[in-house]
């Protein structure tokens, strides 16, 4: 073999040898990164478990997606400042954590996401009061009032009130509707879905989802489907 063809077979050789070893180095790194990403839901399903305000039912539940829900709706989206009572029932006598410092807050666990908060009371007599839904599981295990997956995912992605509590004024509807005009359309939640939960990764909603179906039935204010059949 002539000198220019082994330096031709050597350099060929070296570049191969390199692109197996960036390779290796590219599979080794996504190696890291995934088990970095582990790591870090790992903690999130730890602190999820930790901060949870009340008695998780892990009976059937997958408990990595109750952590993580856990961790999600107490720690990121705060589900419960809107999905409870109202700010006086939110949290336990004397609990609030506006006025203890660094001391946790008492969550009140006889209306942790029960619903029942008012966002918009009448105006002029037309607009019906938009209130929070409760979010806990009923007597079938599934969160929402029995919602399955699939519902919460679409409920949350689109903003559709599948109850359809608020329907469009007609002649056969004339109270506690909206006005047949824009920008008013009943078959929307109004309020919901929260911009930032829209956008959050179906595994996170999955996540959300098993978390509400583990915490306790309430029965919650006895208005429409804000009541929940709890036996």
């Amino acid at each position: 073999m002539k000198v220019k063809q082994v330096l031709i077979a050597l350099t060929a050789g070296a570049a191969f040898a390199m692109l197996v070893g960036v390779g290796s180095l590219s599979g080794i790194s996504r190696v890291l990164a995934d088990d970095d990403d582990a790591y870090r839901e790992q903690s999130k399903i730890r602190r999820g478990f930790e901060i949870a305000p009340v008695p998780l039912n892990l009976l059937h539940k997958n408990p990595e997606l109750v952590g993580l829900g856990s961790y999600l709706v107490n720690a990121v989206a705060s589900c419960n400042m809107c999905h409870s009572a109202g700010t006086a029932t939110e949290f336990a006598p004397n609990e609030s954590p506006y006025f203890k410092g660094s001391e946790p807050a008492v969550v009140n666990q006889s209306t942790y996401l029960g619903g029942g908060r008012v966002f918009a009371a009448q105006v002029a007599g037309v607009t019906p009061p938009i209130t929070s839904r409760n979010l806990t599981p009923d007597k079938t295990g599934r969160p929402v009032g029995g919602r399955t997956f699939e519902e919460f995912l679409y409920i949350i992605r689109t903003g559709t009130d599948l109850d359809h509590v608020h329907p469009n004024c007609s002649s056969l509807v004339t109270t506690g509707c909206f006005p047949a005009s824009a920008p008013f359309d009943g078959d929307l939640l109004q309020i919901m879905p929260w911009p930032s939960l829209r956008h959050m990764t179906e595994h996170e909603l999955r996540a959300i989802y098993e978390y509400l179906g583990a915490i306790p039935c309430i029965t919650g204010p006895t208005m429409g489907v804000l009541h929940n059949d709890c036996i």
